[in-house]
Formats: structure tokens, sequence, C-alpha cells
């Protein structure tokens, strides 16, 4: 994780830097194309009103006026035809001008130095101390013609704005890079608790603890942390359940085959005891295939979505030929059977519905008691149709009903008298019904009965 810190302090920094310097790149040519040009003008401006002071002014000392101006802020070059030449104020840095510059400027025309220097950054251009870098106007003082040469005294006039300037630059480049590193200290450090986290995941150990209180994207990622993590963990007693249990119902029915087996090969067996052992290995037989059965469609459904094999039949006519092949048994169980199954066609795989009616109806039959009822409905809702199955078996505890469409999920057998389901019959049936863009409710009280309503599209 140190190094995504590294990378974040690093491109927030490249940031700062490139930033900076598309400022200083925009900001020259701002002060290129507009403060340049205003700047020139204003300075020709002051270098005309000097020149024409001299001028209305013939018994003013031209000197000590120019001494009083280069005090305010201002360095001056003075230069007449004989080439006699005097500095007024701080020394320029760069004395040399063009001959023909000052002849120009003698002869009655104004320099543009400012205007026309070249173009380099806008802080070489704006604070060069050169001769070049200055306004020239001609100025006629008791008859004589002087080239007079004018720009501000920067140094002067912003000493102490420039350390001003400086130290502000300077603080603020230290307080950024000290906030990037606080700031992304406590971006990462969440991010470096989900990696301890996931480590922990990784080794099993789903007793995870993150800080959830941030508001953030960084607090959501959280929250789905800790919800996958309490879902990995109830996979993973899901997996430990089923493997408990998938060993049992298979070793169960293995262990009876084996003992009536060896009871077969005693010759003193009768005839009569002979066929009963016959019957439950077969019966044993049955419990394997089931099993296996609901395996594979498990297996199908998960791998490929488009198991599904739609079209056009009968749902009502479906349920009643089922229905006439588990009589003999609600017969046996003395269960009272009643239907309202109207002839209703809906767009589905037959198979696939057909596994859903089967196991409802077998859970129905298989946890009522004797002298219950089942009921089963279809009703035509807009484009919906509804199918109920009502019964008054042992019933579904708040727990056990959050929980039944669970893979491997067996509600408490203590509280029945069978140990023959597998938990997949349930997972089957949500899983088809999902498939056919339905839903499924369950309405059950313990002790009283449940009911279980398919709701499917009808086209």
């Amino acid at each position: 994780m140190k190094s995504l810190y590294v990378k974040f302090v690093v491109i927030t920094i490249g940031i700062m830097v490139f930033s900076s310097i598309l400022a200083f790149i925009v900001s020259n040519a701002y002060y290129q194309q507009n403060l340049k040009p205003q700047n020139d003008q204003k300075i020709t401006m002051i270098a005309h009103s000097i020149a024409r002071y001299t001028d209305e002014h013939p018994d003013a000392n031209l000197n000590e006026y120019l001494e009083n101006i280069s005090a305010i802020g201002y360095q001056i070059y003075l230069v007449d035809h004989s080439g006699e030449e005097a500095f007024f104020g701080s020394p320029f840095r760069d004395k040399s001008l063009f001959v023909s510059t000052k002849e120009s400027v003698l002869n009655g025309n104004d320099y543009h130095g400012i205007l026309h220097f070249p173009q380099k950054t806008f802080v070489t251009g704006f604070f060069a101390n050169e001769l070049k870098n200055t306004i020239g106007v001609p100025l006629t003082h008791n008859g004589v013609n002087y080239a007079l040469f004018v720009r501000p005294d920067i140094k002067f006039l912003f000493n102490e704005m420039h350390l001003l300037f400086g130290w502000m630059l300077l603080i603020t480049i230290m307080l950024s890079i000290v906030i990037v590193l606080v700031s992304t200290k406590y971006l990462v450090k969440p991010i470096s608790k989900l990696t301890t986290a996931t480590k922990s995941l990784s080794n099993g150990d789903f007793n995870v603890e993150l800080e959830i209180t941030r508001h953030d994207e960084l607090g959501e990622l959280s929250h789905s942390f800790l919800r996958m993590a309490r879902r990995l963990e109830q996979m993973e007693d899901m997996r430990k359940e089923f493997i408990s249990n998938i060993s049992h119902d298979i070793q169960s029915p293995l262990s009876n085959i084996k003992a009536y087996t060896n009871l077969l090969e005693n010759k003193s067996v009768s005839a009569e005891e002979r066929s009963h052992y016959f019957s439950i290995i077969n019966g044993e037989i049955r419990r394997l295939s089931t099993l296996t059965k609901q395996l594979l469609i498990l297996a199908s459904l998960d791998r490929n979505e488009d198991i599904l094999k739609k079209r056009r039949y009968n749902v009502g006519q479906q349920i009643k030929e089922l229905l006439r092949s588990y009589q003999w048994l609600v017969n046996e169980k003395n269960i009272m059977l009643s239907y309202t199954l109207p002839d209703i066609e809906i767009n589905g795989d037959p198979s696939l519905l057909n596994t859903v009616w089967d196991n409802l109806l077998t859970n129905a039959i298989k946890y009522n008691q004797s002298g219950g009822s089942i009921d089963i409905s279809i009703e035509e809702k807009g484009e919906m149709i509804e199918v109920t199955f009502e019964d008054t078996g042992i019933g579904l505890s708040k727990t056990e009903i959050e929980r039944i469409f669970d893979r491997f999920y067996r509600a408490d057998t203590s509280r029945t008298r069978t140990t023959e389901g597998t938990g997949l019959g349930l997972s089957i049936v949500w899983t088809v019904v999902k498939l056919h863009d339905g839903q499924i409710k369950v309405n059950s009280k313990d002790h009283e009965g449940s009911t279980f309503i398919i709701e499917l599209p009808s086209n």
C-alpha cells in the first residue's frame, strides 16, 4: 500500500507542477498580448508629461527635476546630439542602446522599447533592467534637444512585494506538499485496512472489522466489503453444512444397501423377507438418484442461463397430470386435495416448471399431517399468472423462511418425521422462477401451514 501512497503523492505534486507551468504560460501570453501594450502606453504618457513640463518651464533646473522624478521610482537616461549623457536613479544593468535609436528620438520620434522588447517570459520582459527596455521621447529644454529614456524602477517600487510574493510562494508550496502528504494518508488508510481485511478473508477469517463512519465512496466500499464478508461467512457455513448433509445423505442409503445386501446373502432368508429387503434397497437407490438429479439440475442452471427452452403450453393441464401421479401418496397420507386449475397457457419451459410444481407438491405432502389439506390454484392477473400451493403442514419459523431458498439448507428436522430432504428442492424452485423473470412469495406460520405463491409472466 506504500506504493499507492507514493503514487498518489507523486501524481498530486505532478498535477500541482503541471498546473503551475500551465498557469505561467497562460499568464505570459496574457502579459504579452494585453498588459505589455498597456504598460508601454502608460509609461509613454508619463515620459511625454516629463518632456512637456521641461519645455514649458525653461527656468527649471533640468538635472534637479530629473533627480526628483527618479527619486519617486523611475530610471532615467538623458542624451543630447553631442553624445553627452546622464543617468538618474538606479543604474541600468545593461546600458547598451543602438545609436540609431538615440538619433531617432533626437529627431522627434518616440521609442517603444517596452512594447518591442524581445518576446521572452513576462518575468524577463517586465523586470529586465536594461536600457533597451525603456520608453524614449524627445525633450527640449532651453532650446537644446535631448532624447529622454524612462522606465519604472521595479526594484525600488516592488522590492518588498518581491520578498512577500517569494515567501508566499514558498509557504504555499510547502503547505501544499504537507497537506498532500496528510490527506493522502487519510485517503489511503481505509484502503490499507481493506487490504488487511482481504488477507484475513483469504485465510478463512471472516471476523473482520472496518471503520464505516465515513460517508464517501470509501465508506460505501467498506459497507459493501462487510456485507460481502458476512455473505462469504454464510456461504462457508452453508458449504460445511452441505458437506455434512450430503455425506449423510449418501452414506445413509449406501450403508442400508450394504446391510441388506449382506442379509440377502444368507440362504435362510425367506422369500417374503427377501422381497422386503429388495424393496428397501430400491428405495435407497431412488433416494440417491433423486439427490444426484437435483445436483445435476442446479449445476445445469448455474452453468448456462440459456438452458431455457420456452414454448406456449397449458400450465393448468400440466399441474393436473402431476397431481394424478401423486394421487396414491395423497390417499395414503389421508390428505384432502383440492384445486382450481383452469386452462391457462403461458410461455415457459415445461420441463423446468414441472420441476417447480413437483418440488412444491412433494413438500406439501411430506410435511403435512394426516387428515390435513392441500389447495392448489391458478389465477390470471393482467399479464401475470399466480400459482398458489397452500397446505396445513408443520409450517415454518421466520428464521427458516429467510433461508429456505438457500442451497443445502434444511428446516429443523426435529419437528418432522422425516430426514429425506436434500435441501436442494426449493433452491431449484427459486432459480427456475427467477430464470422465467418471475418471483416467489412465502407466507407461513409455525405449526399452521405454509403458502407458496409463484408469479410468472404469461407471455
